[in-house]
């Protein structure tokens, strides 16, 4: 196993690895911490819960794919269905973050009991960036195919990245509404992988009916992958740990203030309330009084100046 990150033996984490002499690369992921601190952050509904969670884990795989310890990924998923939008934004060193545009959202269950993500998403778009440092992030779009996500992400992998792959991502609530179990699986072929093999695993994943349902009876993300690459010759690389996490900050906020502008500024020093700030990936509350305001003008008025 690679040196290149601590170990952490307790929460969330990834899994990084390759099958069939390197014609396959895997990653899985447990995530419920991850999900519940989303759902608490935001105060989510039970589907909303499963639709940010998914994306989260989804986001978490695909960040810690990325190169450079700066590169951002961000995830879009802009939908007609009730929860109107998610958004999560991953770095490579496995921390996540995200939300959705309307958290509280409230659906009934699908016919065989499963919370109704397709539903909350409606049709419409996914879109992936990357963010490298260069002049332009790369960003690639397709239509939802379900809403599921996981599906979609699978489409997109093949569409726009040209790379056949399968993902798995699901959710499990407990009824008080708090996340029981989160977590997916991402695989991708390599170029060079056989007929024989894609064939073989076709057949093996065709057999795994839920993710949360491995999880659930003690399975690891090992373990999972333990199954699906029986007899292929799977090598762990490497255990990443991840986390929900977010960079906003009281200074990063203040100088969102000393952005908005001269005018909105006096408007908010004129009313004589303190200005409150949400971060929208976190929810974290920033509040700055009128004698903060008037310094934050003052700066503006001399950058002006």
């Amino acid at each position: 196993m690679e040196g290149k990150r601590t170990e952490n033996r307790t929460g969330d984490y990834i899994i990084r690895a390759t099958a069939a002499g390197g014609q396959v690369r895997a990653f899985a992921i447990t995530s419920r911490e991850m999900a519940e601190e989303a759902r608490r952050r935001h105060n989510t509904s039970p589907v909303a819960t499963a639709a940010l969670g998914r994306l989260l884990s989804a986001g978490a795989m695909m960040g810690v794919m990325m190169k450079g310890e700066k590169d951002v990924l961000t995830l879009r998923i802009q939908g007609d269905g009730p929860i109107g939008g998610i958004t999560v934004t991953a770095r490579q060193n496995g921390e996540v973050k995200g939300c959705v545009v309307n958290p509280e959202v409230l659906l009934h269950a699908r016919a065989d009991g499963k919370l109704d993500v397709a539903g909350a998403v409606g049709r419409g778009t996914l879109t992936v960036i990357r963010d490298i440092g260069l002049k332009e992030p790369y960003s690639g779009q397709i239509d939802l195919v379900s809403g599921e996500i996981a599906e979609d992400l699978t489409y997109y992998y093949a569409l726009s990245e040209q790379t056949p792959s399968s993902v798995a991502l699901g959710v499990l609530m407990n009824r008080e509404n708090t996340v029981r179990q989160a977590g997916g699986f991402m695989i991708q072929l390599m170029p060079e992988a056989g007929e024989e093999l894609i064939s073989g695993l076709e057949k093996r994943l065709a057999k795994i009916s839920s993710v949360t349902s491995f999880l659930d009876r003690g399975e690891t993300p090992e373990t999972m992958l333990s199954h699906i690459f029986e007899g292929l010759g799977l090598e762990i690389l490497e255990r990443i740990p991840t986390r929900f996490f977010c960079d906003c900050s009281r200074e990063r906020v203040r100088k969102a203030l000393i952005s908005v502008g001269k005018a909105e500024l006096e408007e908010m020093i004129v009313s004589g309330q303190p200005a409150e700030v949400s971060c929208h990936f976190c929810n974290e509350q920033y509040q700055f009084d009128t004698l903060e305001l008037k310094e934050i003008l003052k700066e503006v008025e001399g950058q002006e100046a």
